[in-house]
């Protein structure tokens, strides 16, 4: 029921904002023009009753005032509550918008370097926990010589960073200067280790010496002697570290001197490459690179293979279970890995592995003769540069008809035939093996594609991939076609050499090693045949990134900065 009252709704505090994406549209409606003289029509009508007047009555000058006195307070209310949500903004908002990062040491509060072991990265520690300063000792135990590694590591962050690296190896000699080399004289190989030894007693400040672990990893070579032999070597090795040296040797359930499994041997240099490039270990997750590492004895392949899930796709599968998978935690992240370490396959093996196959050809032509006199002659092998020769000792399998080793003359061709050498190359690769997991890379070994999983990530190739490639002048990045173009021109002999005489020492080497055609089929057949990269893949060579010498060995030292990782201080930590 009608109260016969007007009430009208205030308009709210929205109602003084528009919304629309224009300007309002304008009406124009035209009315019939109406006559407001009506004297003529209505003669009774007073005369001044519809004249014009320039005076607004009472009612119209009040009403005029109250709207006026209306809208001016609606405009202060409106104000008012402006005015209230900006005094609660300015309270509760953050004064200072800018994150603001730790400063390197922990505000103050982490601890300082010792004398001797400063660094210009900063004063004190990123947590009071953990020193400033951190050395670690990493000895390489390789199938051709052994080598150490004095890491010196700045806690200035939350991660601990590689300030410097010294690298020192035992001196060449023939038949290699490895632990594996000495074969029974156990405490003659753990004596050649004090040279290198000596490196870290002078490169790590004393005050430091007593709380800087050292470990030994053995790879290919002393996996090959046997349990016996190399059981021995590694006893006398710790006994000789522990009795001689001021630093703590990490424990023996801790793998602190041991024959490292091919497996960790690759992780740990992938771990070394991505933690150089940034890729790992920061406050990023980005893709990380794929690394291939050629030793003497053995050549391992670790990447981080790109699925369906994967925002980079791929296949749509998961990494499958079994010995090639490897599951990483580092830097916060979790990482799983594809990885296979073939034992054999390193280039000296590669080496003898395609003698012995040029050899078996020869024998298939002869073995109708009783007679070994062919032994005696040249033997063309086509992964010799032509008019080039090698005395070569050829160790041949367990019951090979012509016993167990041979010595032969290996001379080159008239002419290069590169493709033949790799043909030889590409035999000892066993492509044809029983694959039980598809897809196989080679000898039935599973490996995911890597043209379907790994398309677009770096490929880093270190140790022989670097030392057969960068002598002769090729860039730090490179396609295999490229490789291809190189061990053609190489395996042409002398006289296609002509476009390296622009590169320092190269033709030097081209004359000193007649196996350079070999090596660098082999490197290709691996790459192209054996791993399926396909022919335009662009690769990367390298030996150090930032200064630091690339492999496993830095990998496998940043656990070591933890004593969790089986050590304890020889004498008092430095604080």
């Amino acid at each position: 029921m009608s109260s016969g009252v007007d009430v009208r709704r205030r308009p709210g505090i929205w109602s003084y904002f528009s919304f629309n994406s224009g300007p309002r549209r304008r009406t124009s409606v035209s009315l019939p023009r109406v006559n407001t003289n009506n004297s003529d029509d209505d003669p009774f009508e007073k005369p001044d009753r519809h004249r014009r007047t320039n005076s607004a009555g009472f009612m119209t000058d009040y009403k005029g005032g109250v709207m006026n006195q209306g809208q001016r307070m609606r405009y202060l209310k409106t104000g008012g509550i402006i005015a209230f949500v900006l005094l609660i903004l300015y309270f509760v908002a953050p004064h200072d918008a800018i994150a603001r990062v730790p400063s390197p040491g922990g505000g103050g509060k982490g601890q300082t370097a010792a004398e001797g072991a400063e660094t210009s990265k900063c004063e004190r520690s990123y947590s009071k926990e953990k020193p400033l300063i951190q050395y670690a000792l990493m000895i390489d135990a390789g199938s051709t010589g052994s080598r150490i590694h004095v890491y010196k590591f700045n806690n200035c962050g939350p991660t601990p960073e590689l300030e410097s690296e010294v690298f020192e190896m035992t001196a060449k000699k023939e038949g290699g200067s490895g632990l594996s080399s000495y074969k029974a004289d156990a405490e003659g190989a753990a004596q050649s280790l004090d040279v290198l030894m000596e490196v870290a007693v002078k490169n790590v400040p004393p005050a430091y010496q007593g709380c800087t672990p050292v470990a030994v990893k053995a790879t290919a070579g002393l996996r090959k002697l046997g349990e016996a032999m190399s059981d021995a070597i590694l006893k006398a090795v710790r006994n000789r570290l522990e009795t001689k040296f001021p630093f703590p040797v990490v424990a023996e359930e801790k793998g602190g001197v041991q024959v490292m499994d091919g497996k960790d041997e690759g992780v740990y240099a992938w771990i070394t490459a991505n933690y150089l490039l940034g890729k790992i270990g920061g406050p990023d997750k980005s893709p990380t690179a794929a690394v291939l590492d050629l030793g003497g004895g053995s050549t391992q392949i670790v990447f981080e293979p790109t699925f369906k899930d994967s925002p980079h796709g791929g296949m749509p599968e998961k990494l499958a279970p079994g010995d090639h998978k490897y599951e990483l935690d580092f830097g916060g992240r979790h990482f799983e890995l594809y990885q296979h370490s073939y034992l054999g396959y390193g280039l000296m093996e590669a080496r003898n592995n395609l003698h012995v196959a040029v050899l078996n050809s020869v024998y298939e032509q002869n073995k109708a003769s009783e007679s070994k006199a062919w032994l005696e002659k040249p033997i063309v092998n086509p992964c010799i540069a032509p008019r080039m020769s090698k005395e070569v000792q050829v160790m041949l399998p367990q019951g090979h008809i012509l016993g167990a080793s041979v010595s032969v003359n290996m001379t080159g061709p008239a002419e290069g035939s590169p493709a033949l050498c790799r043909s030889f190359a590409e035999k000892t690769l066993e492509k044809d093996a029983e694959c039980k997991l598809a897809p196989c890379a080679f000898r039935g070994v599973h490996q995911p594609s890597f043209e379907k999983t790994f398309a677009r990530e770096d490929v880093y190739l270190f140790s022989y991939f670097y030392d057969r490639t960068q002598p002769l002048g090729m860039p730090e990045s490179f396609s295999l076609d490229e490789l291809k173009d190189l061990t053609n021109r190489v395996c042409h002999g002398e006289g296609a050499w002509d476009v390296f005489e622009s590169v320092p020492d190269a033709m030097t080497e081209l004359r000193d090693r007649p196996e350079w055609c070999l090596d660098l089929n082999f490197q290709l057949a691996l790459l192209h045949t054996g791993y399926e990269m396909p022919i335009n893949r662009e690769v990367k060579i390298a030996k150090k990134i930032k200064g630091n010498e690339l492999g496993w060995c830095l990998g496998a030292s940043l656990p070591l900065l933890s004593q969790e990782s089986g050590w304890k201080c020889k004498v008092r930590e430095v604080q």
